[in-house]
């Protein structure tokens, strides 16, 4: 902030001035003042007590006494409890600081220049067997404003994608289809590609279900115990055994199985498209298994060559990081089909080449936090720059009231049908209040429900701290009170209606015409209420939220950062008048309030991914 830099220089003028002693900048430790206290900004005094050789209390006084008189433009006056200096900051120096928060059309963030660092961020990461779910609603909103945060940041970010479009699970899908499909598509159902193939995913579940309990019975009646049944019915499951045959096929490029697996992913692509359309989140480059796994194979083999990794005498390929405090790591089986790992090394080594990538970090869930943590051994080991320092973003599941989510049973929750259930329910919820607005077509009511209902749903999921696991209600994150999307929302467009109604009665000659309503900012005086001086502080403080944001890699301080400045706004609405306010300096400088607070909320969503509606 401006003005603790301001004070922080005039400190140490001040040390030197009545001690004759330089002192770094870093020894001044201001903070702000406690509530119980007069002031705005507090000095501890202790690190100067050598250079003064006087009581705490008496180095307050002279060093607060020395700012009053030298610096009166910052330090309107101070008080002294203890070793602890409180000052109060002049209301003309907020009133600055207002202004310039005003004029800053980037206040908070950081440029990106030729000089930034390079970030590329995965998320998302779906199989091509089913439609995206819940979990991967967190995952990609997530990944979207950590994006966001870190280009606020300074950082220049590459966003990228790895689909799992490869494995027994696709082969599934695929067999379902030719079973019992008769020639569905799309097109002839009516259906999402991403819906039509997930239904044969959980019909393949279904069917093999059903005969693992006949095959089960079967081989019980004919004296096995249970545990034995189960295990040979597994083993003699003959949908099992064809998808595993496919998947062969597969691994040969055999020409009709690919053919089939290129169409049915084709429809499945064309489904996310429009569900990453519907979230608002999206890709710089979209990387795909199929492709990396044979790139990941050769990087293993020349570890192999190298002596970083072993061979059993099955054939199989092994990774020792028993000296790292783990254990032994496959990576490539027996016959030679890789692994996971295999395919992750094999996506980062196409990465590498494509970008010049100065930090790596991966959106995943928590459940494979030892898999990343093998991961950036492993890189580090094969030379990559950034591997020993790749970040897992890892994450909590996301939970529901009645329990968790399985695929194979077809029990998720559906993304698409959260979309458009979460809209629904803000067309419904704010139905009143949008019949208040005059002349308000039915296209800007579709779309102020969509802005809210998606709002809502993004901001319940990014305001938890991503490490936790977190219980998602959709009732209670549509609410337009407490600690939710639309709440925030209703401030801001609130703030825009008060900013119109200004501008109808501000001469023509001072406005601006814009689509930020921007009213005159010169000429700002007079003096404050704690109030207001308390919404310019939580105003400044937005790029300390980013900053934060960024080096911890938690996109919950600037929702929550959001929620703060609207709900202190809203108690500075209830107090003072605003357009009614007769006095006109004070009428002035509360619209720039008003008109910096919607400029920061409007900020601040946007790197969270929300919109904010200009009526509502």
């Amino acid at each position: 902030m401006q003005i603790e830099k301001q004070l922080t220089a005039g400190i140490v003028a001040a040390v030197k001035a009545l001690y004759g002693a330089d002192v770094p900048e870093k020894m001044v430790q201001l903070s702000a003042t406690k509530k119980e206290f007069e002031g705005h900004l507090t000095l501890v005094v202790f690190p100067f007590l050598k250079m003064s050789r006087k009581a705490p209390e008496a180095t307050a006084q002279e060093i607060g006494q020395h700012l009053v008189e030298n610096m009166p433009e910052v330090a309107a006056r101070f008080n002294v409890i203890k070793g602890f200096l409180n000052m109060v900051i002049a209301d003309e120096c907020w009133i600055s600081l207002l202004a310039e928060i005003q004029n800053d059309g980037h206040f908070g963030l950081k440029p990106v220049t030729e000089e930034s660092q390079l970030v590329m961020i995965e998320y998302s990461s779906p199989n091509t067997n089913k439609p995206l779910h819940l979990g991967h609603v967190r995952n990609n909103l997530l990944g979207w404003a950590l994006a966001k945060v870190m280009e606020a940041n300074g950082y220049k970010v590459v966003k990228t994608n790895i689909v799992n479009d490869r494995g027994i699970h696709i082969c599934k899908s695929m067999l379902a289809w030719l079973k019992w499909g008769n020639g569905e598509t799309p097109e002839s159902t009516g259906k999402k590609g991403d819906h039509l193939i997930g239904d044969y995913y959980v019909a393949f579940d279904k069917h093999y279900r059903a005969e693992l309990k006949e095959l089960t019975d079967k081989f019980m009646a004919e004296g096995m115990d249970e545990e034995a049944a189960k295990e040979r019915a597994e083993q003699e499951s003959t949908l099992m055994q064809e998808a595993r045959a496919m998947l062969v096929k597969w691994e040969q490029n055999d020409t009709e199985v690919r053919a089939l697996w290129k169409r049915m992913n084709d429809w499945v692509y064309a489904g996310f498209d429009e569900t990453y359309r519907a979230l608002g989140v999206g890709f710089d480059k979209i990387y795909y298994e199929s492709q990396t796994y044979l790139e990941g194979k050769s990087k293993v083999v020349e570890g192999l060559e190298k002596g970083i990794f072993y061979r059993r005498e099955d054939g199989s390929v092994w990774a020792d990081l028993t000296k790292e405090g783990l254990d032994e790591k496959l990576l490539l089986r027996s016959d030679g089909t890789s692994v996971y790992m295999t395919q992750d090394i094999g996506t980062a080594k196409l990465r590498y080449e494509d970008y010049p990538i100065d930090r790596m970090i991966y959106v995943v869930g928590n459940e494979q936090n030892y898999h990343f943590q093998v991961l950036s051994i492993l890189l580090d080991k094969l030379g990559f720059k950034w591997g020993k320092d790749l970040v897992h973003f890892s994450y909590g599941m996301v939970e529901l009231p009645n329990g968790k989510m399985k695929s194979r049973e077809g029990t998720v929750v559906d993304a698409d049908d959260l979309i458009e259930k979460m809209i629904t329910d803000a067309r419904e919820m704010s139905q009143d209040k949008v019949n208040k607005l005059e002349g308000i077509s039915e296209e800007e009511e579709t779309d102020i429900a969509r802005i809210v209902g998606l709002g809502a749903l993004k901001y319940f999921i990014l305001k938890v701290d991503a490490r936790k696991n977190m219980l998602f209600n959709p009732e209670e994150s549509i609410d337009f009170n407490g600690n939710t999307g639309p709440f925030i929302q209703y401030t801001y467009a609130r703030i825009r209606s008060i900013l119109r109604k200004a501008l109808l009665n501000t001469p023509a000659e001072d406005k601006q015409e814009s689509a930020q309503l921007m009213l005159p900012t010169s000429g700002l005086s007079g003096s404050l209420s704690p109030k207001e001086i308390v919404l310019i502080q939580r105003l400044a403080a937005f790029g300390d939220s980013v900053q934060q944001a960024g080096s911890d890699y938690n996109v919950s301080v600037i929702a929550n950062y959001c929620y703060d400045l609207a709900k202190e706004f809203n108690g500075f609405y209830h107090d003072f008048q605003i357009l009614k306010e007769p006095d006109e300096q004070k009428r002035a400088v509360r619209l720039a309030l008003c008109e910096a607070v919607a400029k920061v909320i409007k900020t601040g969503m946007g790197l969270l991914g929300i919109e904010v509606p200009e009526r509502m």
